[in-house]
């Protein structure tokens, strides 16, 4: 893409063909002075700039000055005087303006996104009950250690979106990736200030006679108290990744043509998506080795005492987060040659009616705390942003619910391990969320969408993942479980009450806080190798996995080794296993697809000056709405198809086993109310939308056409007020 005259690729200062920005221009006369739209609604009057495409710029035509702006002593300078260069302070050497162009912005950015998802939507949600086991936390704990994220979130995102779109937006993108890896390093730090995590049984412990009582855990454990110390990681990972999916998209989006700039963003998020992906499969990794490394342990990770080192990963995220910084920190206000980009625009705010969305365009609005109210009100007045956001409300509950419950319902329903599960999952959400998500944005780059048309295919989307969610009207039945889904002889429960005891495991005296599933030769599950009434245990030495003998439970059959149970719960034989997941993989495909094309909309149906703080607001509707209560309802509703309580010294733990038909119903109907109100939100917001009237693109009749929102080389000049 790089011109003779650009080493910068498409962001130089040179074009190959000259804008032409002037009223009636004579022939030959393309280098002479005039006034142009500058960013702040101002023109540029016979200055010489790299934001006044009709002046002689730093770069030069003439050949053999191909690369000027990498000797010593040149800067890039803009109409406002500041420096374009890539560096720290007066520290900005030639090398480091290779990387100052759209591309390495991008990839500094979506590594830091990367690195996002991964520690907090990835790590978090599958070390989460590593951590409750580890520090004696209980479930509402853990809750308020994971929703401490977004409460972060919406208390920065106004401030944040507000002032950080009118400053130095890589300054403020820089400091909150800082931020967001002390967070990291903070999460990691209790396991260093504990002491050793210690098994609270032996070996033999759930074996019928080996039995020992387990003491209650005292009602207030002095390791809960760190999570405090979580939390407060959890609200520096807030902080710190506001900024990021604010100002980060504004900026990439003022830095590149209009038609490119879904491509950028859809890589932009894409790395976001592949994040979480990775942390599922780096975590469940993580979590097959033991916290204390380096320690013997007598048990295995399928073990319900087992705590895996989940520790490691926040380490390494947060010393990349530190890392990446240090580079995003380096880059100027804008880049060189954005200005161009920025002249060429179309505006497709939504017009209202009261004329008062040409407020924004005032080059001084938007700089003091006192515009904050006016800015919210013009948000407010615009029906097509409300309900964009309301939709993406709608979505993200959806998605939140996903990425919480989703290696849960893989597991109940395929009868998988957490591990495993987390695992699956990940497989699944890398080529359907990620490919989704780029795909999102190269459709509206291909066939050059304009507003309208974005939020028509945002509709399809919605629509084609409603259909899909009907697949959940199919589910794989439950493995039998006896006392639990099954009397110990076989028959149904009466009345589905659970019944753990029976005549062959009534002398072991079995405890049910020992929750530790065996998987008998007869393939019915138990609750413990003590409730199968194993009576010794050996080590299978081809997996690996505890062998418990003797099973006077099990009923006794013609294989080799009769009355045998195996650690782990029993391998599902689902038929219709493949199809769910390819629906699933639909939903998820979908749902993802119309991310970007959502987010696009956002950005182009409100003024420029005010799109950082419309994704601020936008960003705050979607978590208060969808992020927060998201898995919550999800949760609440999944928790009501619970078979099996834990016991916890009398009091209901978590969940052990689930009732894989009422997840899948309850799952559906979850389904079906969020993508029905995200459907009726897309179409109101495209029946209220109004672009501008077609003279405010002089010249753009055949961009019209096609759906091309960028301007031609050669259209005139645009009025002050299109512009930022």
């Amino acid at each position: 893409m790089a011109m003779p005259q650009n080493s910068t690729g498409e962001n130089g200062f040179c074009f190959a063909q000259t804008l032409d920005f002037c009223p009636s221009p004579p022939p030959g006369d393309a280098g002479r002075t005039c006034g142009t739209p500058l960013s702040n609604g101002t023109t540029s009057s016979g200055v010489p700039s790299p934001s006044d495409s009709c002046a002689k710029p730093l770069c030069s035509t003439t050949p053999g000055e191909e690369e000027p702006q990498f000797r010593e002593g040149i800067k890039y300078v803009s109409a406002e005087g500041e420096e374009l260069a890539c560096g720290w302070g007066g520290f900005t050497p030639g090398c480091l303006q290779l990387f100052n162009t759209s591309k390495g912005v991008l990839f500094f950015l979506c590594v830091a996104s990367f690195l996002q998802g991964m520690t907090v939507n990835g790590f978090i949600n599958t070390v989460i009950t590593s951590i409750e086991r580890r520090f004696d936390l209980r479930s509402y704990q853990s809750g308020l250690i994971a929703s401490s994220y977004d409460i972060a979130a919406c208390v920065c995102l106004t401030f944040v979106s507000y002032f950080g779109g009118n400053g130095h937006k890589p300054r403020w993108l820089g400091w909150g990736v800082l931020v967001m890896g002390l967070g990291s390093l903070l999460f990691a730090l209790p396991h260093f200030t504990t002491g050793r995590y210690e098994a609270r049984s032996a070996a033999e412990v759930g074996v019928c006679g080996g039995n020992q009582s387990l003491p209650c855990a005292q009602a207030a454990s002095s390791l809960s108290s760190y999570r405090f110390v979580f939390m407060l990681g959890q609200f520096l990972h807030g902080m710190g990744a506001t900024p990021l999916y604010t100002l980060g998209v504004t900026y990439l989006d003022e830095n590149v043509k209009t038609n490119y700039s879904p491509v950028y963003i859809a890589v932009f998020y894409t790395a976001a998506i592949l994040g979480p992906a990775a942390g599922y499969l780096v975590g469940g990794m993580f979590l097959n080795i033991y916290t204390e490394i380096g320690r013997e342990i007598d048990i295995a990770p399928e073990n319900t005492l087992w705590v895996g080192a989940w520790w490691i990963g926040f380490l390494g995220a947060g010393a990349a987060s530190l890392l990446i910084s240090i580079p995003i920190l380096g880059y100027p206000q804008r880049l060189p040659g954005s200005q161009r980009y920025i002249v060429m625009r179309v505006s497709e705010a939504h017009q209202l009616k009261d004329g008062s969305h040409k407020k924004a365009s005032d080059p001084d609005f938007g700089k003091t705390v006192k515009d904050l109210p006016r800015s919210v009100l013009l948000l407010l007045k615009n029906p097509t942003f409300i309900f964009l956001c309301l939709a993406g409300a709608t979505e993200a509950t959806l998605i939140a619910g996903m990425s919480t419950f989703g290696p849960k319902f893989l597991e109940s329903q395929f009868s998988l391990s957490a591990s495993e599960a987390a695992t699956f999952f990940g497989y699944l959400v890398v080529p359907a969320g990620g490919g989704g998500t780029f795909l999102g944005g190269f459709l509206v780059n291909k066939f050059k969408l304009r507003c309208s048309g974005i939020i028509k295919l945002c509709l399809l989307c919605t629509v084609s993942s409603l259909l899909a969610i009907f697949i959940f009207f199919i589910h794989c039945p439950n493995m039998p479980m006896a006392g639990v889904t099954q009397m110990y002889e076989g028959s149904a429960l009466p009345g589905g009450h659970l019944n753990l005891t029976a005549a062959c495991n009534a002398e072991c005296h079995c405890l049910q806080e020992t929750y530790s599933p065996v998987c008998g030769s007869d393939d019915i599950m138990y609750y413990s190798p003590c409730h199968a009434g194993c009576k010794r245990v050996s080590k299978n030495l081809r997996n690996g996995k505890k062998v418990y003998q003797e099973c006077s439970c099990v009923e006794k059959t013609l294989l080799p080794s009769p009355g045998d149970a195996e650690a782990g719960k029993c391998t599902s034989s689902c038929a219709k296993r493949p199809l769910l997941l390819f629906f699933v993989f639909v939903v998820i495909l979908f749902t993802f697809l119309s991310s970007i094309p959502a987010l696009t909309a956002t950005l182009r149906c409100v003024s420029d000056r005010q799109r950082s703080f419309a994704l601020g607001i936008q960003w705050i509707v979607v978590r208060t709405l969808g992020g927060i209560p998201g898995p919550i309802a999800f949760g609440s509703m999944i928790d009501k198809s619970c078979l099996l309580w834990q016991d916890q010294c009398g009091e209901q733990g978590s969940c052990y086993v689930y009732r894989n038909s009422a997840m899948s119903q309850y799952t559906l109907i979850a389904g079906l109310v969020y993508k029905v109100l995200g459907t009726t939100f897309f179409i109101v917001a495209c029946l209220l939308y109004k672009p501008p009237p077609t003279e405010s693109a002089p010249g753009s009749s055949g961009a019209s056409e096609n759906g091309n929102c960028d301007l031609q080389e050669h259209k005139p000049s645009l009025p002050a007020e299109e512009h930022i």
